[in-house]
Parts: C-alpha cells; sequence; structure tokens
C-alpha cells in the first residue's frame, strides 16, 4: 500500500499545497495511475502541459516519468494554457491529455487536470485514480516521449474560422498567468490593438491573483480602461481556461450574461439548438435562450461536470458563472478563456460601441458568488442536511447541485464548493426588495444551523 493525502483528489482536478500534500514523488504516481487508466481504455499516447507556476516543471517531470513507466506515449508541449492540451489532444489525435496546474489558487498550490479518450476525469473516475495509487495497480513498460508545440496549429485553427468586422482595442490582463504568452500573440493575428497588463509570466503573481471570478482582481484592468482609449478587457484566471471581461466604463460582465451573447450568436446559425448553463448562473438565461429560438439545459458547477453535460445533450454553447465558457459550434467543446475572448471580439467588432452592447444584455439585481469557509467536509455535510429538512413555501427546489430554491421574483443557490471548503451562496432578484427578501430567508436559515456574522 502506498500512503497518499485523499484530500489532493478533488471533485474534477488533482489539488494540492505543494511540499505538503503534492511533491514530485506523488506526481509520478499520479503518472502511473492516469497511465494505467490510459491504457485500460485503450489510449496509448498522453499529451501533458504545464502552467507558469515554479513548481510546475520539476512535477510535470516527475508526472512523464510516471506515464512512461506505464507503457505510455507522452508528448510533451510545455508551458501553455490549459484549453492549448486539450487542443493538442484533438489536434494530434490522442483524445488525452493532462494539464499540470494550479490554476487560479494561490502560488503554493499545483494539481493536474486529465482528459482519457475525450472524457474529462471527475467524480468517481478521479477516486478510482487515487485507489490505483493506494493498490498499487499499475502497468509496467516504457513508453516513448517526444516533444511537439502546437501553438502555430492552435492560432491557425482560431484565425482561419474567426473574422473580425474592424480593429478593437483591447487591454488585456493575464495576471501574471501562462495566458499572458497565449492571449496577446492571438488577438494581434486577429487584427486587434492590445495593451498588455502583466502578461509577463510569473509564478508569484506579484501585482494580483489571477482569478477574475472576484471583481478584485478586475480593479487594474478597470483603471487601464479608464486611463487609455481602449473599448475593451479581458482578463484570465492562472491557467487560461476562464474569462473575465471589463466595459470601457468599469463594468464587470458577469459570464452568466456573456453566454446570453454567445448564445443567440450560435443560435443565429442553428436555430434550435441548446445551451447549458450552470445552477449559480442568472435565472434570465432561459428564458433568453428561449427567445433566441433554443433550448436550455441547466447543469451542476465544475468545468468536468459542464463538458459532460455539454456532450450528452450535444448543445452549441456552454458557460458557468466562474468564467469557464465552452463551445462545440465552431470549436471543439471544451472550455478555453483564451478562445472565449475571441468569439467575444468577433461578435463585439460588429458594434461601434461594444460597452454598451453588453450593457444592454439582460440583468437582474444579484450578487457576486459569496464564500462562507467552514472546515474540511462540514460545506457537504450541511448540504444534506438541509435537503432533508429545510422548507420554503412558494419556491421550487432544484437539488442538482446543492439548492438553488426559485421564487417568481428571484432565486437563491447553496451549495457546497467542490474544491476548497466552503460554502456558496449566490441571490438574484427582480428588484432590490425581492433580493433582500430571498437573501433574508437564507440569513435565518444559515443563523440556525452555522450561526455567526453571515457575509450578506
Amino acid at each position: 500500500m502506498t500512503r497518499i493525502a485523499p484530500q489532493i483528489f478533488k471533485a474534477y482536478d488533482i489539488r494540492g499545497i505543494v511540499g505538503k500534500t503534492l511533491d514530485a514523488g506523488v506526481f509520478g504516481l499520479i503518472g502511473r495511475a492516469v497511465g494505467s487508466e490510459a491504457l485500460a481504455r485503450r489510449q496509448t499516447a498522453v499529451v501533458v502541459g504545464r502552467d507558469g507556476r515554479h513548481s510546475s516543471a520539476g512535477l510535470a517531470e516527475a508526472l512523464i516519468d510516471g506515464l512512461r513507466a506505464s507503457g505510455v506515449e507522452v508528448i510533451d508541449i510545455g508551458e501553455v494554457t490549459t484549453p492549448l492540451v486539450w487542443f493538442a489532444a484533438h489536434h494530434l489525435e490522442t483524445l488525452s491529455g493532462v494539464m499540470v496546474t494550479g490554476s487560479h489558487n494561490p502560488p503554493e498550490y499545483n494539481g493536474a487536470k486529465i482528459m482519457l479518450g475525450g472524457e474529462t476525469l471527475a467524480g468517481e473516475a478521479i477516486q478510482k485514480l487515487r485507489a490505483r495509487i493506494e493498490a498499487a495497480e499499475f502497468d509496467e513498460g516504457a513508453g516513448g516521449y517526444r516533444k511537439e508545440d502546437v501553438r502555430e496549429a492552435y492560432y491557425d485553427r482560431i484565425c482561419g474560422d474567426l473574422r473580425l468586422n474592424r480593429r478593437m482595442n483591447v487591454v488585456v490582463d493575464a495576471g501574471n498567468g501562462v495566458a499572458g504568452a497565449v492571449a496577446p500573440v492571438l488577438y494581434r493575428r486577429l487584427g486587434c490593438r492590445i495593451r498588455e497588463l502583466f502578461c509577463e509570466v510569473d509564478g508569484d503573481f506579484p501585482h494580483h491573483h489571477p482569478d477574475p471570478a472576484k471583481p478584485d482582481n478586475l480593479a487594474d484592468l478597470a483603471h487601464a480602461l479608464a486611463v487609455t482609449d481602449a473599448e475593451l478587457g479581458l482578463a484570465f484566471d492562472g491557467d487560461g481556461d476562464r474569462l473575465g471581461v471589463v466595459t470601457k466604463d468599469g463594468m464587470v460582465i458577469y459570464p452568466d450574461r456573456l453566454l446570453m451573447l454567445y448564445a443567440a450568436d450560435a443560435l443565429s446559425r442553428q436555430s434550435g439548438g441548446k445551451i447549458v448553463y450552470d445552477v449559480k448562473s442568472s435565472r434570465l438565461v432561459a428564458p433568453w435562450v428561449k427567445k433566441h429560438k433554443g433550448r436550455a439545459v441547466m447543469a451542476r458547477t465544475g468545468h468536468s461536470y459542464m463538458k459532460a453535460k455539454m456532450k450528452e445533450t450535444g448543445a452549441l454553447v456552454g458557460g458557468e458563472l466562474s468564467g469557464h465558457l465552452f463551445f462545440a459550434e465552431r470549436w471543439y467543446g471544451f472550455d478555453d478563456g483564451v478562445y472565449a475572448g475571441a468569439r467575444l471580439l468577433e461578435i463585439l467588432s460588429q458594434f461601434d460601441d461594444p460597452s454598451a452592447v453588453l450593457h444592454n444584455l439582460p440583468q437582474g439585481m444579484s450578487t457576486p458568488e459569496i464564500q462562507i469557509p467552514m472546515k474540511e467536509g462540514e460545506p457537504h455535510a450541511l448540504i444534506d442536511r438541509l435537503r432533508a429538512s429545510a422548507r420554503f413555501p412558494d419556491a421550487e427546489l432544484v437539488t442538482l447541485d446543492g439548492l438553488r430554491v426559485e421564487y417568481a421574483d428571484g432565486f437563491g443557490l447553496l451549495r457546497a464548493s467542490n474544491t476548497t471548503p466552503v460554502l456558496v451562496l449566490r441571490f438574484e432578484g427582480d428588484d432590490s426588495k425581492a433580493l433582500k427578501r430571498i437573501q433574508a430567508t437564507f440569513r435565518q436559515l444559515l443563523a440556525k444551523e452555522i450561526g455567526g456574522d453571515l457575509p450578506f
């Protein structure tokens, strides 16, 4: 039996703290487990990429050694965004890839996102890797190794399909994540004028945290828009699979509203198509999709679950509030913040005032995602208790992922994060009165369960 920290195996990836729960030895075992599982699925070659964190190169090397020791061929594409690994898996026809990344977590974190045979591993499939490691159930072999650079193929694929009506003037804020080495190159090739903000890849993330889901991390971008003639701001997370958008006047356009724009665009070409949105997204998404002759499908939060739902339903486009945006229409169905930015530029280049287009998207009164830290395991236990005991008169309950309580004039959401031990809430109402009433209901419910000062 090999001991390994069980808490690193999350709902849709592997993630931990380097030097505590993760090191080269652990990544070697992960490589052997992934390689063995790949062979069990008749996959013989795996693409490997890594982000710009200081620990990523060493961990990727250990992962590669483990993969090769299982008998799997490795195609090393170097320091890239996570979506470039998924692109490479399609372009090189492996349909399998592993990205070494800590995503948007602090610098001391790292981890792995895994796709085998076109399936992004999540839930039980992640736990199966853990079981393989604990039981040392590994294949033995001597896999090959080669390096490939797929960036030119990626740029060519996108630039060969997308067309901008005019030259866009854009600020790109990569937060010193690896998207800084990709996004400016692509957007310039599309004909844009680009100002780079924190696009030097630096694993210390010295300027601000690379997480565009949090408005504080977009303050520098908003300032750059205010003091220059740029018309739009695009921001990315640490590994480039999520997008944040800021208008000329500094307003953050949340991804569930962006999804409406993408949906209308895709449905203009494929009427009747399906659009997937996550449980945290606005209740205004579904009527917007219906108005544009599409069918909206709600899904669990999480990039792996979203991709699975996209494939299951044959959806054209999907999106979740965190900024993961998925395109099957004209693309491969995976989430790619840099590609999502390119699709947005294509749409907005048809208008003289992009900010006006974004401001005119439907919007209720809503809160950002609210997080309440708890001890490991407590959020899920609380949700289980509330599912069994909580009562919400005059409301419809959606238990797909936590508790989403739908009222005639808004909704409240309570769910457990699958990446960190926090309780996640979000509220939306038709007006401030509805929003406050729904929040008061949840406040009263949580006061009985966890007490303390609640952040809403």
